[in-house]
């Protein structure tokens, strides 16, 4: 099974104590041969992920940060990372793997940048019933993985819902997101694809709740 290199890591250290292009047009060439293999292994991960779920799109991010509005001006980051996509607009959610020594890898699993109509619909729907999602929030299994959900929420009520709703405290997320992190000797063990992959597996009954909810309307009836 394809595995993560170690020289990865080493690569990705030495780069966050030398964030300059000298240094790095100097290790371009290793960065080539190590951007190679790590594309390779999210190729492993994808592969395994389309054997229980529609994948329809996978990218690796560029190791080129854009700096033009931002105070931080270090031109590269120091982590690789992957996203898979699931086919739309029937499949909701998405797929983040982050590769970073020092203990600082993980998987992150969720809706990062809804849309406004779809923000709107969840609350509707939390509004009305918390039921379901707090079973598969506080399912032993899922916490186990993904402990709570995390992602920027509203300071106070959204328009439209008082700061007393018993649910306000789901209501007033803007993002849904979870994570799990990894150690350094995980990353580089001979299985890390099929953990990703099982961390992912484990993420389904909430992808499948909400792809429900974001296809139907208040009546359960399709919009799509």
């Amino acid at each position: 099974m394809t595995t993560v290199p170690k020289e990865a890591l080493v690569f990705l250290d030495k780069l966050k104590k030398n964030n300059n292009r000298e240094w790095f047009n100097a290790h371009k060439d290793e960065f080539k041969t190590l951007e190679t293999q790590m594309k390779a292994f999210y190729l492993e991960v994808e592969k395994l992920m389309k054997k229980h779920d529609d994948i329809s799109e996978s990218k690796a991010y560029r190791i080129y940060r854009d700096i033009r509005f931002s105070k931080d001006k270090t031109p590269f980051k120091h982590h690789f990372a992957a996203y898979f996509g699931r086919r739309k607009p029937e499949l909701r959610g998405g797929y983040y793997l982050h590769i970073e020594p020092g203990g600082n890898s993980m998987i992150g699993a969720g809706f990062w940048n809804p849309v406004k109509d779809d923000v709107d619909r969840v609350r509707k729907e939390w509004d009305m019933d918390t039921t379901e999602i707090r079973q598969i929030l506080s399912d032993k299994n899922f916490v186990k993985i993904w402990h709570k959900m995390e992602g920027e929420q509203l300071k106070s009520a959204p328009v439209g819902y008082s700061r007393e709703n018993p649910n306000i405290d789901l209501i007033n997320y803007k993002q849904w997101l979870f994570r799990h992190s990894f150690t350094d000797e995980e990353v580089l063990s001979s299985d890390f694809a099929k953990k990703v992959d099982s961390g992912y597996k484990t993420i389904r009954p909430l992808f499948d709740y909400m792809s429900e909810v974001l296809t139907t309307d208040l009546n359960g009836v399709s919009i799509i």
